[in-house]
């Protein structure tokens, strides 16, 4: 299955900038401001959310793909992965977390609530501010798809496959899926 490769950047109390790709990884419902991350019980990124409480998620396009396995592979948590993978940081405006230059979309985050089970964690953060990058948008506003080219990956037996969307020209309102054609998850349409 498809999935995004993102990079979640944190830091540790003691100030040492973390970064750890991410591919489970789901906004929950509209309008989009709770997203939902699945992580491994032993990763410094989820020590550094659980006890800053705070994150960045950044959205990379296919030319970040090669910077995947640098902040993949294990470093000891006192090493700065943002001068060991040569990435620069953008600073954040609402979080002390900076966000990843060259990514083209930047998500400032804050833990709501974790659920934890035997072998994994469900991190639900709650988004204080969404960037994305001028030029990765159409005029009216939605995600030039080819421009911001999202870096995907898709598993097999032999690994890891990276690879990006085509996007297909077509669009339908949300409404659409509604037999009043009226979208309950439109502001005013609230009761």
């Amino acid at each position: 299955m498809p999935l995004p490769v993102t990079f979640i950047s944190t830091i540790s109390c003691d100030g040492i900038r973390n970064i750890a790709p991410w591919s489970c990884v789901m906004p929950v419902l509209r309008p989009l401001d709770l997203i939902c991350l699945a992580s491994a019980k032993k990763r410094d990124t989820l020590v550094n959310i659980r006890e800053t409480g705070e994150f960045v998620l950044n959205l990379a396009g296919a030319a970040m793909q090669d910077k995947v396995m640098p902040t993949a592979r294990y470093s000891s948590p006192d090493v700065d992965e943002f001068t060991e993978a040569g990435l620069a940081e953008k600073p954040s405006q609402l979080i002390k977390p900076p966000g990843i230059v060259g990514c083209y979309a930047w998500m400032e985050c804050e833990l709501v609530k974790e659920f934890e089970e035997d072998r994994y964690v469900l991190i639900v953060g709650k988004v204080l501010r969404l960037e994305v990058a001028d030029d990765v948008l159409k005029p009216d506003g939605s995600l030039d798809t080819e421009k911001a080219s999202p870096l995907l990956i898709t598993g097999s037996k032999k690994g890891m496959h990276f690879c990006t969307l085509k996007d297909l020209g077509v669009s339908e309102p949300f409404s659409a899926m509604f037999p009043d054609g009226k979208d309950p998850f439109v502001e005013g349409a609230r009761r």
